[in-house]
């Protein structure tokens, strides 16, 4: 069972001792012996030391114990401490004539003796002292491995202990299992702090109880992440199910609220990687369930290894991918189909990563990735450097000006220098307002978002043009909507081929249509692949469109090409709508 946090009092103040003993006399002589350097709290009878222990348990330092006492002998005493781990702290010394008795109270728990009759003073202070202080001492280092809210190992020693689990146990198939409380910082919101330290509690004693079943270790990692390191067993439902604890207002029939937790699994480890990599498996599994309501346990296998894999090579080749110009950017046109004829009047640029040994990397891998690990701003600077530089070569050597929209992922927004670097990089390409289009996911205005949303108005006052991309895949209140600066709504590509299945329901997306309208911006559909789709799009007032029909994302020379031959009209497709 996990025990309680000890509070360590500063050096000056006395030490309480516990005196149990029913003959006055001893008292008497003790509390002379005592008193000048401790603070002594007397009891009569077995009885009124355990209620003095339950009642002062975290203040008390020391317990001296007679055996012979009126009403429960002493080892009854040392008994009902061994077995509640609120005295497991507090040690004890047993005053007896009796050195036969000295074997049993050592198994239970006796930590030293002071022989009757009482030997000198300074023994008796001496012994005292040494006990004191040992306990102390220990208390540090448990405090030292131990995280403080829970009781459980810290992460570091945690480590330790797997290792040497390992060593006696080599043969023994052992699992690593990660345990994450989703949503806690919405838990603390709603009910605070202390409830959540609470919970926290709860989920790691119960943690706790199932792997010590087990013969295995339990830490707190960080915050609402538990680790816990066990000889390999299957019933991990059984060890979700209790970790699961109840909310507060909960009842105990079926529709009771519960902590959701997921778990991943790294099963019969390989125990020839270090700890932390086992765990990071363990992780990777975990992630895989991260905000699926379905299901909560995932174990790890060897995809998820191939995965982790590719994901470090891609990591570690970003550098020299960099430098060596491996990735390509692409254009995909998009038309404003409000004219009788559709009209070119915009791309968007895309990265495409060409891998000198991997060949073409889907940027439905490698964006994610980046995202994640901080690379995304690095590959960004990259697109932007190159969509500008080709709208000035466009400008300069074929005359023809065409705006180009590029993403800012979230982390964009957070870096404290964008606003500068995307004015220089015009003012460098000699470019003017609307010409390089700034894409911006309706993901990245939830959370902070009065940061980005402060963000986006200084980009606005320079002369940038705000889109709102992924519009529709279910971010934004209404509410919000209204006061965000933005110049354009781009549907979610999903959310378009959502609504033109086979069975056909585009009344959500007429309703986006109207609600743009509502706020006179254009609204570009994405994904657009039909001429059916191309038509219906226009009779419910979309503006400009983008996708497969128009053309895919062209290579540079390619779309020079196309745009040679859909020469741009020319103007402003970002014009407000007519009230």
């Amino acid at each position: 069972m996990a025990e309680n946090q000890t509070s360590f009092r500063p050096s000056e103040e006395k030490r309480r001792i516990l005196l149990v003993d029913d003959e006055v006399i001893n008292q008497e002589i003790l509390q002379m012996m005592l008193r000048d350097t401790y603070e002594v709290v007397p009891a009569l009878t077995g009885k009124e030391a355990l209620d003095i222990l339950h009642e002062q348990y975290e203040i008390l330092n020391l317990v001296l114990l007679d055996l012979n006492l009126p009403d429960i002998h002493g080892l009854e005493v040392l008994w009902e401490m061994k077995n509640d781990s609120r005295y497991a702290r507090i040690p004890v010394i047993v005053m007896t004539a009796d050195s036969d008795a000295e074997v049993e109270c050592l198994t239970l728990g006796a930590i030293d003796f002071i022989p009757k009759p009482y030997p000198r003073q300074e023994v008796v202070l001496a012994r005292v002292r040494r006990t004191i202080e040992l306990s102390e001492d220990r208390d540090i280092l448990h405090w030292t491995e131990r995280d403080r809210l829970t009781g459980l190992y810290n992460k570091d020693f945690f480590c330790r202990y797997a290792v040497q689990l390992d060593a006696r146990h080599k043969d023994y198939p052992t699992d690593a299992i990660l345990l994450n409380v989703n949503h806690f910082h919405t838990i603390n919101e709603r009910y605070g702090k202390k409830y959540g330290d609470e919970l926290l509690r709860e989920i790691g004693q119960k943690a706790l109880e199932f792997v010590e079943e087990a013969g295995g270790i339990a830490c707190r990692s960080e915050a609402d992440n538990f680790l816990l390191y066990c000889p390999s067993r299957e019933d991990y439902a059984s060890l979700l199910e209790k970790v699961s604890v109840r909310m507060p207002g909960s009842g105990n029939g079926e529709g009771e609220n519960r902590v959701r937790i997921r778990m991943g699994v790294y099963a019969g480890v390989d125990k020839e990687l270090d700890v932390e990599q086992r765990f990071d498996r363990a992780k990777s599994a975990a992630d895989t369930v991260k905000g699926n309501f379905t299901k909560n346990i995932a174990v790890y296998d060897d995809s998820l290894h191939d995965r982790e894999m590719l994901e470090q090579q891609l990591i570690e080749d970003f550098p020299a991918a960099l430098r060596e110009k491996q990735f390509d950017v692409y254009f995909q046109p998009k038309f404003d189909v409000r004219p009788e004829k559709p009209v070119m009047c915009s791309a968007e640029a895309l990265v495409r990563w060409k891998h000198p040994k991997l060949g073409m990397i889907s940027p439905g891998i490698f964006i994610p990735l980046f995202e994640n690990n901080g690379l995304i701003f690095q590959l960004d600077c990259y697109v932007w450097t190159e969509a500008a530089g080709r709208i000035r070569d466009w400008k300069e050597r074929l005359g023809i000006t065409l705006p180009v929209s590029v993403n800012v992922s979230r982390v964009d927004m957070y870096e404290p220098g964008l606003v500068d670097l995307l004015r220089e990089l015009c003012e460098q390409n000699g470019l003017h307002d609307g010409e390089l289009l700034l894409e911006v996911t309706e993901s990245a205005y939830t959370g902070n978002s009065e940061q980005i949303v402060e963000k986006v108005r200084q980009l606005r006052e320079i002369g940038f043009r705000i889109e709102m991309d992924d519009f529709g895949s279910g971010y934004s209140s209404l509410n919000m909507l209204s006061t965000l600066p933005i110049d354009a709504l781009k549907l979610d590509m999903q959310f378009i081929r959502n609504a033109f299945k086979e069975k056909k329901d585009t009344r959500l997306l007429e309703m986006m249509i109207r609600l743009a309208e509502t706020f006179r911006v254009p609204v570009i559909a994405e994904g657009v692949e039909t001429a059916e789709q191309v038509a219906a799009l226009k009779e419910m007032g979309c503006d400009i469109i983008q996708g497969y029909y128009f053309s895919r994302p062209l290579p540079g020379a390619d779309f020079e090409t196309f745009m040679l031959e859909n020469r741009p009209a020319g103007g402003d497709c970002f014009r407000p709508k007519e009230g």
